[in-house]
């Protein structure tokens, strides 16, 4: 424990700049998304930009084709949360999936997980000797999962997102990127909440929805 502690130290005093400015960029990010804020996507595209570089300097390229599509996903969200109809009312709402979408979920998931772990397989031999295969590919595939479902306001984004925090605190841990280990517990922590607030909005949405149609 005692090793733990002063290896967390540690890491904490050699945190660059850039990682601070992209550890805060992503905490306030996942709050607007957790408050259904549209600043999500503009905050979060200053942390992701940060992160492909970090990424593969530590070569996590699982990581960095994450945050790459999350750059992406972000600009593609940002388009559909900001689309509103002729009485400027935003035209996307919170909902949950249906067990159909749900198995297309477990799908999206499933041919990520086996593209980014076969790449790294092969990566690793190349150039990417620190790679760590299983764990970064489970890490970047639910977090594919979770950015589709979450610009398509999906209740059901935070349970993949709280799976890609577990497996990231350990994974950036053990890389030496101490600082952004702690910023996964964080993220975890808001996920946990956005999960409980999000399940509240969908409810309501449900009920009003129910009520225009009865």
């Amino acid at each position: 424990m005692q090793n733990i502690v002063q290896q967390l130290i540690t890491g904490l005093q050699n945190t660059s700049l850039l990682e601070y400015v992209a550890v805060f960029a992503g905490i306030a990010s996942v709050w607007f998304s957790k408050k259904e804020n549209i600043w999500v996507y503009p905050v979060g595209l200053i942390n992701t930009i940060i992160y492909i570089y970090l990424s593969f300097k530590y070569h996590l390229i699982g990581e960095a084709s994450v945050n790459f599509y999350y750059t992406v996903m972000s600009i593609y969200g940002w388009i559909l949360w900001a689309k509103k109809d002729k009485l400027q009312h935003h035209i996307l709402h919170i909902t949950f999936s249906s067990t159909r979408e749900w198995k297309q979920q477990l799908g999206f998931f499933l041919f990520f997980y086996l593209a980014v772990y076969f790449s790294l397989v092969y990566l690793k031999q190349l150039f990417a000797s620190g790679a760590i295969p299983w764990a970064d590919a489970f890490a970047s595939a639910t977090a594919y999962t979770g950015m589709w479902l979450m610009a398509r306001k999906k209740v059901e984004s935070w349970y993949w997102w709280i799976a890609t925090n577990i497996a990231s605190i350990p994974l950036y841990f053990v890389k030496g990127l101490v600082f952004t280990s702690v910023y996964y517990v964080v993220l975890l922590i808001l996920a946990v909440a956005g999960l409980m607030e999000w399940k509240q909005r969908a409810r309501k949405v449900k009920r009003e929805t129910t009520f225009e149609f009865e």
